[in-house]
């Protein structure tokens, strides 16, 4: 199964439009059951979440982490995109710190895809 058949690659491209509106986001990464579908994952598996977003910013310092939150899965449709996505919204240094602290959030790091490349999403 590729990422385009597993993901609405366009939903996600007008989801990242509409945060970047909002905030200039320096990295996103895409991770969750769905991802790990599209990269062959065995489907005897606890699932988790079905999406993970994880979204770096410096707009993001100084503004409660909450409403962050809250904000960008506002913006989430999760009738286009199928199932709801945990999003976490950090700044850079806390973006480092939660790598090792976060375990959804390694596992994203590791195995999701990083939105950024243009290939990803073309």
């Amino acid at each position: 199964m590729s990422l385009a058949t597993a993901i609405n690659t366009e939903e996600l491209k007008r989801y990242l439009s509409r945060v970047d509106d909002r905030w200039p986001i320096e990295t996103a990464m895409l991770g969750g059951a769905r991802v790990d579908d599209a990269q062959g994952a065995l489907p005897q598996r606890e699932r988790g979440p079905e999406y993970v977003l994880v979204l770096v910013s410096t707009a993001f310092d100084g503004m409660p982490w909450l409403e962050r939150v809250y904000q960008a899965s506002a913006l989430w449709d999760a009738l286009e995109m199928g199932s709801a996505a945990d999003v976490h919204c950090y700044t850079p240094a806390e973006f480092e710190r939660k790598q090792s602290t976060m375990p959804a959030v390694r596992a994203v790091v590791q195995r999701g895809i990083l939105l950024s490349e243009d290939s990803v999403l073309s």
